[in-house]
C-alpha cells in the first residue's frame, strides 16, 4: 500500500511539472532576457524583446503555455542510495504522470510511434524520454526535473567526434560552425549547451545536461569556464540576434560539461535551446 502511494505521489507530481514548466521559462534565462532588453541598440531587436517577455509574463499569468510546441517531456531523475523502488514501476508512474500532465492541461501532444514510417500520433505525448542517475546525498529522496524540449532548436543539435590533435580550436570552430548554421532556426536568443569527452552518446547527453545548470553558474574547471565566456562572447559577434533579426544578443548563455573519454577521441556535442528554456524540479522523501 505504501509503495502505491508513492507511485500516485510521483504520478501527481510529475503532472504538475509538465503543466508549472510549460507556463513559463526558468528565472534566470527571464532576468537575461530582461537585461539584454535593456541593453539592445538595435530598435527592431529591442522592440521583440519586450514582445517575448511580455508574452512570457502572459503566460504565466493566464496559466497558458508560453510557446506552442510543448516538446518531448524530458524526465531527469536523481535517485538517493536509500531508496528502494523497482525501475519499472518508477517509469511506469513518470509516463502515468506526463500523460495526466499533457492531456489534462491541454498541451500539445507531439510524439509519434514510428519515427520513420507510420509516426502516428501517440495522443498523450508519451513515451517520456527518463533519464535515470544516482545521487548519494540524497539518501532517502527523489529530485524530478522536467524539462519539456522543443524540436525548433532540437533540431539543428550535432554532434562531431573530432580527433584530439585538433583540440580547444577545432571544439571552437565545430561549435561556431553550428551556431551560424542554424541561424534563426533555433529561435534565438538561444542558450548553448555543450558536452565534451565520453562517447557519441555522452557527449550529447552531457549538452543537454548542461542546460540544465543556472547561466550564472560557470564550469568549475577555470579553463572550460574561459571557454564558455569566450564562445559567448563570440557568438555574440556573430550578429545573429533575436529571431534573427540582428542585434546585439544571439547567445544568452554557455555552458559546458565534460567527461573522460578515450586517447583516440575528442567527442563533442552541441543541444540548443530556443529562449523560451523550460524546466521545473520537484524533491520527494520517500
Amino acid at each position: 500500500m505504501l509503495k502505491e502511494k508513492l507511485l500516485e505521489k510521483i504520478s501527481g507530481v510529475v503532472s504538475e511539472l509538465c503543466l508549472e514548466s510549460n507556463y513559463g521559462i526558468r528565472k534566470d534565462v527571464f532576468e537575461a532576457l530582461q537585461l539584454a532588453e535593456k541593453k539592445e541598440e538595435e530598435r527592431l531587436a529591442k522592440l521583440v524583446l519586450g514582445k517575448l517577455i511580455e508574452n512570457i509574463k502572459i503566460a504565466e499569468a493566464e496559466k497558458v503555455p508560453v510557446c506552442q510546441d510543448t516538446g518531448v517531456a524530458e524526465v531527469f531523475v536523481e535517485v538517493g542510495k536509500g531508496v528502494s523502488i523497482q525501475g519499472d514501476l518508477l517509469e511506469e508512474a513518470i509516463s502515468r504522470g506526463v500523460r495526466e500532465g499533457y492531456e489534462g492541461g491541454y498541451l500539445r501532444k507531439s510524439m509519434v510511434d514510428d519515427p520513420l514510417f507510420l509516426r502516428q500520433n501517440t495522443q498523450d505525448n508519451t513515451p517520456a524520454l527518463i533519464h535515470f542517475q544516482f545521487n548519494s546525498s540524497f539518501r532517502d529522496r527523489i529530485r524530478i526535473t522536467l524539462f519539456p524540449k522543443g524540436f525548433g532548436s532540437e533540431n539543428v543539435g550535432k554532434v562531431a567526434m573530432l580527433t584530439p590533435d585538433e583540440g580547444r580550436r577545432g571544439v571552437k570552430r565545430f561549435i561556431l560552425k553550428v551556431v551560424k548554421q542554424a541561424g534563426a532556426n533555433p529561435c534565438p536568443p538561444i542558450i548553448l549547451g555543450v558536452g565534451i569527452g565520453g562517447t557519441m552518446q555522452t557527449c550529447i547527453f552531457l549538452a543537454k545536461k548542461a542546460l540544465l545548470r543556472p547561466l550564472e553558474a560557470r564550469n568549475p574547471t577555470a579553463s572550460y569556464a574561459l571557454l564558455e565566456e569566450e564562445l559567448l562572447r563570440e557568438i555574440n559577434q556573430l550578429k545573429i540576434g533575436v529571431q534573427g533579426l540582428g542585434g546585439l544578443t544571439t547567445c544568452l548563455g554557455v555552458n559546458i560539461e565534460h567527461f573522460a573519454t578515450h586517447m583516440a577521441g575528442l567527442p563533442v556535442g552541441v543541444n540548443i535551446s530556443c529562449y523560451a528554456l523550460r524546466e521545473a524540479t520537484r524533491v520527494l522523501n520517500v
